[in-house]
């Protein structure tokens, strides 16, 4: 047990009386137990009375399901045709057809056939110019040019072989890499101490002095006595806070502005 020293005034801790609602965890009234009223989440445990619905009327029944009443027959109809005397309708009276009417004498004209029967000689019509033809853009002499005479693409006359400068193609010239191989620079080179036996290393650093008289040295207040815990046993600690319980509803205050 603890030493009276570290608690303050007359209360110490104790074991309660009787059991603390705060200190047992319960899901509590979060979780709603089923109904007894109603059909729709009824507790499954209990019985349930039988439930009716109120319905709706129904829709009207179509009227074209059935011939019925619907359809008036008439009276002259029996199940073997028709019954009665001939009837006859009253119409108006057709035109008659037009009489056949041959041409006379009068409607030829001879003198129009003259090209059709004799032979006549060719004969001329002046007109206006059409507009079709002033749309034709025909090619003038500036358009058309001669071939060239000098040069390799001469059609009329011979040309000497010409030649021209370009640059080396990588393909069929004599550097061309076939194999797409590496080469000796494609690898790293392995350090030989992997495969062989490595000699002892030794590294240069730089000349420690024995500190003087102008070296910084910590004072007495460097150093923390207090706060050594290998020598001796440390004392206990204790924080400024309280523990909080889920059923204590926040702090909140109001800062009027």
């Amino acid at each position: 047990m603890q030493s009276d020293k570290y608690w303050v005034g007359t209360w110490r801790p104790h074991k309660p009386r009787g059991p603390v609602a705060a200190l047992y965890g319960s899901p509590g009234p979060k979780y709603a137990l089923p109904g007894l009223i109603g059909s729709a989440q009824h507790d499954p445990t209990k019985c349930k009375a039988p439930v009716f619905s109120f319905g709706i009327r129904c829709e009207k029944a179509n009227s074209n399901s059935s011939p019925g009443p619907t359809y008036l027959i008439p009276s002259n109809i029996t199940r073997r045709g028709r019954n009665g005397t001939p009837a006859f309708s009253i119409s108006s009276r057709s035109k008659q057809p037009l009489l056949f009417r041959a041409p006379g004498p009068g409607q030829y004209s001879p003198e129009n056939s003259e090209k059709l029967i004799f032979h006549s000689p060719p004969a001329y019509s002046l007109s206006g110019r059409s507009k079709a033809g002033s749309t034709k853009q025909l090619p003038g002499p500036a358009t058309y040019t001669l071939p060239p005479m000098l040069g390799p693409k001469s059609a009329v006359t011979t040309s000497s072989p010409t030649y021209t400068l370009c640059g080396r193609s990588k393909s069929g010239s004599f550097h061309e890499d076939m194999a797409k191989s590496p080469g000796p620079a494609a690898y790293k080179a392995v350090d030989p101490y992997i495969y062989k036996q490595k000699p002892p290393h030794f590294s240069m650093t730089g000349r420690n002095f024995i500190p003087g008289e102008a070296a910084q040295k910590p004072g007495p207040g460097a150093y923390c006595p207090e706060r050594v815990t290998f020598t001796r046993a440390k004392a206990p600690s204790f924080t400024f806070g309280l523990r909080h319980s889920q059923y204590i509803s926040p702090f909140i205050m109001d800062v009027e502005s």
